[in-house]
């Protein structure tokens, strides 16, 4: 190993995981091809450490891509060394970890290392759903390397230094202010990434990320709860509108998890604790609280990105046995030209996504649930198995005063009268609950006790799915 392995790729491993855990394999693979100026370069583990150990005791398998042999490029042996982390992971039911840093396809390999990539991509997409996947780009991530954060479950990027991206920012025609590998761009508007900080953050946002996670499809992602079950979250109320706060304190020990915190930022999506079982939370947003307040807000609406965001959440939740919670708070779809290209389908994606889901569903509606919107976050004519509205909550096809100017355009002067009368008939949680869309009112600080024990009473739930071999959606 080269000095420059062990305080590159090496030391990113020993910084990540538990100390003194990590055990090489493949340590003395080198590049086979002598082409070109190969057979006088040497190539240390081929530009890429692998092996496994452990973080808070529990096994993970990770590769690092080491920038200072070839820099980092793909060979054939490079990439037979991650297809081989991922078959012992796949074996043994474990996480994998892996640390970009690479200059794309190696050129003096061509088609050998072609054949390399489409190896890793193959491996990645049978670990789907079986095994979590982690990306943590330090470095370049360019061309077909894109690919590969993309077909794992959760991307880290380094906020400074890393470039992500299909086609250098240069190459596209018209392209002349945008760096669209930054990360910030692949964030906040590919929505690729789903966590950005320096390295320190990244070590410690991993670790804490496996902490809410199980090992694989068939592991429960349970800790010991230290915290009151039946705690009352006062304010609770006052803090729908972020329910990133509110998630938070309803949490075990307020433990939030969120992803992909900068993209579509109208929804939250992120792991809880409850009773000491991670549960995957999808909210919608209206305010967005910083420490001075207020720092942004937002239609009460589904968009596009805060659509295929909850879907391709409320997916990874479902093949990995995951419990989901949903917060309601929506009055509609996103209502703009750019939208209507694309937010039909998103909306359908989230649909089929939450009726497909097996795992226990709750919904919890704490402002307006409104027309088709409402019925795809999760409702009970989808699949929620247990629904519960705060008192103060709306629930219809639309605000009372706009149904009532429709229904008596003719009629001004009846407008104000139907439209009290159309809220307490068609628009309350009350009307809701007495035709069984909804199965209790419940005190907001009291949301806590209830959805543990919604989760607790559907610890064994058991669906029968449809017979066919997948949805096409």
């Amino acid at each position: 190993m080269s000095t420059t392995t062990q305080t590159s790729a090496g030391r990113r491993i020993e910084a990540l995981l538990d100390d003194c855990s990590f055990v090489e394999i493949g340590g003395l693979v080198t590049a086979r091809s002598t082409d070109f100026n190969l057979a006088d370069i040497d190539t240390p583990a081929d530009g890429v450490i692998t092996g496994y150990g452990t973080v808070d005791g529990r096994l993970v398998y990770v590769y690092s891509q080491d920038s200072a042999v070839l820099g980092g490029s793909i060979g054939e042996m490079h990439a037979k060394k991650i297809v081989n982390i991922y078959d012992m992971a796949l074996k043994m039911g474990a996480p994998v970890i892996g640390i970009i840093d690479c200059a794309g396809l190696r050129l003096q390999e061509a088609t050998d290392a072609l054949n390399a990539f489409g190896q890793i991509y193959l491996k990645q997409s049978e670990s789907s759903g079986v095994i979590p996947q982690i990306t943590a780009v330090f470095g370049t991530c360019g061309g077909g390397l894109a690919l590969m954060p993309s077909l794992t479950d959760f991307t880290f990027m380094e906020a400074k230094n890393a470039k992500l991206f299909v086609n250098s920012p240069n190459t596209l025609e018209g392209n002349k202010e945008l760096d669209t590998a930054t990360a910030a761009f692949q964030s906040e508007q590919a929505g690729i990434v789903d966590f950005v900080g320096d390295e320190a953050s990244i070590y410690g946002g991993i670790r804490e990320l496996l902490s809410v996670l199980p090992s694989n499809n068939e592991d429960e992602a349970v800790s010991e709860c230290t915290d009151d079950l039946n705690r009352i979250c006062e304010g609770l109320a006052d803090t729908k509108a972020d329910p990133a706060y509110m998630l938070s304190s309803i949490s075990d020990n307020n433990v939030l998890v969120e992803t992909r915190k900068n993209f579509a930022k109208e929804l939250v999506t992120g792991f809880i604790k409850l009773n000491g079982a991670t549960v995957g939370a999808v909210a919608n947003r209206s305010e967005l609280f910083g420490e001075n307040g207020s720092e942004q807000t937002f239609d009460k609406v589904l968009t596009t990105g805060a659509c295929y965001k909850a879907a391709e959440f409320v997916n990874f939740c479902d093949a990995f046995g995951i419990p989901v919670l949903t917060v309601t708070d929506v009055k509609g779809f996103d209502a703009t030209v750019a939208s209507e290209r694309s937010v039909s389908k998103a909306a359908a994606k989230l649909t089929h996504a939450f009726a497909s889901a097996t795992v226990p569903k709750v919904n919890v509606i704490v402002g307006e649930a409104y027309g088709s919107a409402y019925v795809a976050m999760n409702s009970k004519a989808i699949g929620a198995d247990i629904t519960y509205a705060w008192p103060e909550a709306s629930i219809g096809m639309m605000d009372a005063g706009l149904a009532a100017k429709i229904m008596y355009a003719d009629k001004p002067e009846l407008i104000d009268e139907k439209a009290a009368e159309y809220a307490t008939l068609q628009d309350s949680a009350v009307s809701a609950a007495k035709r069984g869309y909804v199965d209790s009112i419940i005190e907001p600080e009291s949301t806590r006790k209830y959805v543990i024990g919604a989760f607790e009473m559907l610890y064994s739930k058991k669906s029968v799915p449809v017979d066919r071999k997948h949805g096409t959606v």
